[in-house]
This record gives C-alpha cells, sequence and structure tokens, in this order.
C-alpha cells in the first residue's frame, strides 16, 4: 500500500529532497510528521554522541523537557556510556509510567545512532577532531544537530558542513552559546548601531594552555576503545592526558583535536566579534602571530583595519573590550556589560535600529526550530566562520608568520605550504568526508 504523507518517515523525507548530493531548496515549513509529531509522546527523539564533562549539563536538560526523549547514548568508553544510559533511565523512571518508556541504548559507535530511523536528532559533543565526521553523517541521514564549538578542526571541513547543512535541511545549531546571552547581544547591538563610533580596535581575552608534552605511553583502560577516540587523527600511545576531558588542559592542548585556545575560548569571543561586526558570513583577511617581527599579541586584521588583539589587558577584566572612535563596551559572562558612556548599556534600541537576534536559551533555541524550521542563532555558516578564525591563527602560530586570508574564495593567498593546512590528511579506515 502506498504510503501517504503522514506516514513518510522523517529520514525518509530528506531522503526524497536530497537526491545525489544536488543542492536542493527546502520548504520553509516541514510537516509534523517528519518531526516525531507521530509518536505517541510527541516528542523529538534524540540520540546524544561524546558522553564526557561538557555533555552532562545537555544531558540533563534534554532529559528532563517534556519535548524530547533521550532514545540513545553513544560513547567509546564503556563506563561513560553505561553510566549516562543509567542516569537516562533513572529519570525518565520517575517521570513516566514503566510501558511509555522503552529505555536507553547505549552504543560505542555513533553509526548505530545514525542509522536508527526513530531518531530525529542528535547531540555531538566529542572532541573537536570527530565534530565534522559526525554531523554530516547524521545531516545526510535526515537528522537535526547540535554540535560543540568549534564547529570543525578544519577550514575544509568546515565548508563541508556548512554546505551539507545548506543542501539537506537540516537544523545544525553550533554550541556558541554567549549569542543566546542578553548582555552579550546588547555588546553586539551597541556595536553594530554606531553607538561607539567607528571600532578600530578589539581585545579579546583567552587565555592560556601549557604546550604540548610528549606523553610517556600507558595501558589502555579496559572497555575504552582508543582507537576509535583517535579516529582520523595520527595514532600515538595513548596516554590519560591526551584523552582526558579537562576544561584546563586534557585533549584540548593538543594540536592533533582542536586548536587549543583558539579553540576553546576563541570559538566563543571571536564568534561574539564576528556577530558585533556584522561579519557572519565573511571574515577576518590576515593573521599575525605573537612575536612576528615583535608582535606582542596574536593579531586578526579586517578588511577595514579592525584590529582584533588576543590577550591584551582589558578593562576591568572583562573577556572582550570594544574600542572605537567615540566610546567602549566591554562584556563577560556573568551579565557583565559596562560602556563608555556609562548610560550606553541601559538605552533602548529604538525600532529603526538594527536589533540582533534573540535567544533566550541556546539549547531550546535549537529545540523550538527543529519545531518550526526556522534557522537557529548559530547555524553551520556562522559557525564555520568563525571556527576558521581560531583554525587559521593556529596555522600561523605554527608557522610562525603572518597569513593573507581571501574570506570570499576561503583561500590563503600566496603561501603553498599554509595552505595544505587548510585540511588534514585523515588516519584510514576513518575517512568519512
Amino acid at each position: 500500500m502506498k504510503k501517504t504523507q503522514n506516514q513518510i518517515s522523517r529520514r525518509e523525507f530528506f531522503k526524497r529532497t536530497t537526491v545525489a548530493g544536488a543542492a536542493i531548496a527546502m520548504p520553509a515549513i516541514v510537516p509534523s510528521s517528519v518531526l516525531g509529531q507521530n509518536s505517541p509522546s510527541n516528542s523529538i527523539n534524540m540520540g546524544l554522541i561524546g558522553m564526557g564533562l561538557m555533555m552532562q549539563g545537555h544531558m540533563r536538560t534534554m532529559s528532563n523537557r517534556d519535548d524530547v526523549r533521550v532514545l540513545a547514548v553513544c560513547d567509546v568508553h564503556k563506563g561513560k556510556r553505561e553510566k549516562a544510559k543509567g542516569y537516562v533511565e533513572n529519570t525518565y523512571a520517575r517521570r513516566f509510567e514503566k510501558d511509555s518508556y522503552k529505555g536507553c541504548d547505549a552504543y560505542n559507535e555513533f553509526e548505530r545512532i545514525i542509522q536508527r530511523d526513530d531518531i530525529d536528532a542528535v547531540m555531538v559533543v566529542t572532541p573537536d577532531h570527530w565534530h565534522a565526521a559526525i554531523s554530516i553523517a547524521a545531516m545526510e541521514s535526515g537528522k537535526d544537530v547540535y554540535v560543540q564549538k568549534p564547529m570543525t578542526l578544519t577550514v575544509r571541513e568546515g565548508r563541508a558542513v556548512s554546505d551539507v547543512a545548506s543542501r539537506s535541511g537540516a537544523i545544525l545549531q553550533v554550541g556558541s552559546q554567549q549569542r543566546s546571552n542578553v548582555a552579550f547581544r546588547k555588546a553586539c547591538e551597541i556595536v553594530r548601531n554606531g553607538w561607539i563610533g567607528k571600532v578600530h580596535t578589539i581585545y579579546a581575552r583567552l587565555g592560556r594552555f601549557a604546550p604540548p608534552a610528549t606523553l610517556p605511553e600507558q595501558p589502555i583502560p579496559e572497555g575504552f576503545d582508543y582507537d576509535r577516540w583517535l579516529g582520523p587523527t595520527p595514532w600515538y600511545p595513548y596516554n590519560i592526558e591526551r584523552v582526558k576531558g579537562d576544561y584546563g588542559g586534557g585533549w584540548r592542548r593538543f594540536w592533533e583535536y582542536g586548536s587549543r585556545k583558539n579553540g576553546d575560548w576563541g570559538a566563543h569571543h571571536f564568534d561574539i566579534i564576528q556577530w558585533a561586526l556584522g561579519m557572519d558570513d565573511s571574515g577576518p583577511v590576515e593573521f599575525i602571530p605573537k612575536g612576528y617581527e615583535g608582535a606582542g599579541y596574536q593579531t586578526h586584521i579586517y578588511k577595514d583595519g579592525t584590529k582584533v588583539l588576543r590577550d591584551h589587558s582589558t578593562r576591568d577584566g572583562h573577556m572582550i573590550q570594544f574600542v572605537g572612535t567615540e566610546g567602549e563596551v566591554m562584556v563577560s559572562r556573568g551579565n557583565r556589560l559596562d560602556t563608555i558612556p556609562a548610560e550606553l548599556k541601559n538605552k533602548p534600541l529604538a525600532p529603526q535600529e538594527t536589533h540582533l537576534y534573540q535567544s533566550r536559551e541556546h539549547q531550546d533555541n535549537w529545540i523550538q526550530c527543529i519545531k518550526t524550521r526556522k534557522q537557529p542563532i548559530c547555524t553551520a555558516e556562522i559557525g564555520h566562520r568563525s571556527a576558521t578564525i581560531c583554525q587559521l591563527s593556529g596555522v600561523a602560530e605554527r608557522l610562525k608568520r603572518p597569513l593573507k586570508w581571501n574570506p570570499e574564495t576561503e583561500e590563503i593567498i600566496g603561501d603553498a605550504e599554509a595552505s595544505r593546512w587548510l585540511d588534514r590528511p585523515r588516519r584510514a579506515p576513518y575517512v568519512i568526508i
């Protein structure tokens, strides 16, 4: 019997609208039947991938939402995935009748989640080197994606993820949650509306990691799939410092898995700077590493001459400071916002002025956009452009020389060696994209 529209699964819907990788415009409104709305719980069925430190808050939030059901978790560490499975099942046991929830599956391989027709969306909270492959596989299977920042490890990965998101119509939210904070939004609106004149200099405080170290080999813990954790990156002997999730270091210290502090705090603060300057579809044109010809700070420069200096001192220890011809804006987490003149921070926007996208809560913004098919506050293209700054800053640092960048063609100008770093080789058999 031929299926009616209401009987077509979400995965089938996306397969029918994406043919042989061709770019096909997606409708603005997707039938509710492809969003899990025909299920008894009328909810979005979700899989969680990467059950480390950062996923814990996401897992708590999603498993306590009435409009989400977490059906599966995935991690290459058996203990982490089993602990997550237990948390989800215990949470639902307290909330629902036994027969209304069938349990949470736990997988070692993310592909097991991607292959499931009953899962509508995934959260990708792995180390950076796995973001692109998992996000692309999920979108190509018809799933929506929340992926942690920075969105990808390399520039070419970022372009691929953004293109797949556009082609598939997937709702992809990058975890740059500062965009969903009122103080950061107001700071960007002050800059965008010219209240402090022409911005010429911006300071961003990122901090530093200890340099990568040569580590002695240690035994691989039982239940840990170290080969799969490494995935497409070069093979190194196991050491816990290389793989552990630690905001003060761990895998974030290593070039193989990220962009060090540029990819850590830079992915947040450079993203806000892009938003404030109206550069979400573009970026800087030059990257200068600290120490080059006496440069005191890592710097990137926009076409109009605006300079962004990393780790320059800021007023009152703020995270970001915008310096304009007629004033300044300083902003940090904790809803800290200060301005010169002081009255600007409380000045309301006029109706005719630029009002930026308002999101009260980053994860909720993603969920609501899954339902409405509107674009979220931090799309794949936005995430790609912000991550590009992190990645090129890292390339300049490693090569110890400036890079000229064309943000329109996304090419490094006149430096063939540096251009090879726009992507990286991938270790077999993890050549997924």
